[in-house]
C-alpha cells in the first residue's frame, strides 16, 4: 500500500435525536488530507430507513472533495436509529473502502431481534450486516471493512486515532453532529 493512497478520507457519524423524533436525522461528515481537517458535508437521512448509503454517496459525488476522497469511514453500521448503512452498495457506488469503527463490539442479538421484529426491511439490513460478518478487534477498536485489506485498515486507524480510539474524522463529525442538534458539542463517537 503506498503511504498516501488512503491519506485523503470523510468520517461520517449522525445528529443524535430523541426517541419520540419522526423525520430526517442529519448526517455529518468530515474530510481529511492526512490529519488536516478539509471540510465538512451535511445532509440528511429517515430515522429508521435505508438511504444511508445513497445520501452518503450523494454528499460525497456533489462535494468539491469527490476527486480527493479515498477511503469512507463510518461511525457504526448504521445510523439514524436502524438506518442501516449497505456498505456493499457504498463500496460499489464510490469505488472506494469503506470501514466501520466501533469503541465496542456491539450486542448482535439485541441487533438482529430488533431489526427482524420491530424495523421496516429489517431482514434486508439484517442480512447486510450477516453478509459484512463479525467486527474484528482491531487497534483498541472494532472494525468492519469493505475493499480494505486488515493491515491497510490497521494503518488507517494507526494514522488518524490521534486524540483517542476514534480516528480523528469520525471524532470530528461526531462533535460537530452534536452541535447541530444540541448547539454545542459533547461526549464521545
Amino acid at each position: 500500500m503506498g503511504k498516501n493512497r488512503l491519506s485523503n478520507v470523510a468520517g461520517f457519524d449522525d445528529a443524535p435525536f430523541s426517541r419520540s423524533h419522526h423525520g430526517g436525522v442529519a448526517v455529518v461528515g468530515t474530510v481529511y488530507a492526512d490529519l488536516r481537517f478539509d471540510g465538512v458535508l451535511t445532509g440528511r437521512i429517515k430515522k429508521d430507513g435505508f438511504d444511508a448509503a445513497e445520501k452518503i454517496t450523494t454528499m460525497v459525488d456533489q462535494s468539491r472533495f469527490a476527486q480527493h476522497i479515498r477511503m469512507i469511514l463510518l461511525q457504526g453500521i448504521a445510523l439514524g436509529g436502524f438506518n442501516v448503512v449497505d456498505v456493499f452498495d457504498l463500496h460499489d457506488r464510490l469505488n472506494l473502502p469503506v470501514m466501520v469503527v466501533a469503541r465496542k463490539q456491539p450486542d448482535m442479538t439485541t441487533i438482529k431481534n430488533a431489526l427482524l421484529t420491530h424495523i421496516a426491511r429489517g431482514r434486508e439490513k439484517w442480512a447486510i450486516i450477516e453478509r459484512l460478518g463479525p467486527m474484528e478487534p482491531m487497534e483498541n477498536v472494532y472494525v468492519q471493512r469493505v475493499g480494505l485489506s486488515a493491515p491497510e485498515a490497521a494503518a488507517v486507524l494507526r494514522r488518524f486515532c490521534i486524540h483517542g480510539r476514534i480516528p480523528e474524522p469520525i471524532r470530528t463529525a461526531h462533535l460537530i453532529a452534536t452541535a447541530m442538534a444540541c448547539g454545542q458539542s459533547r461526549g464521545h463517537p
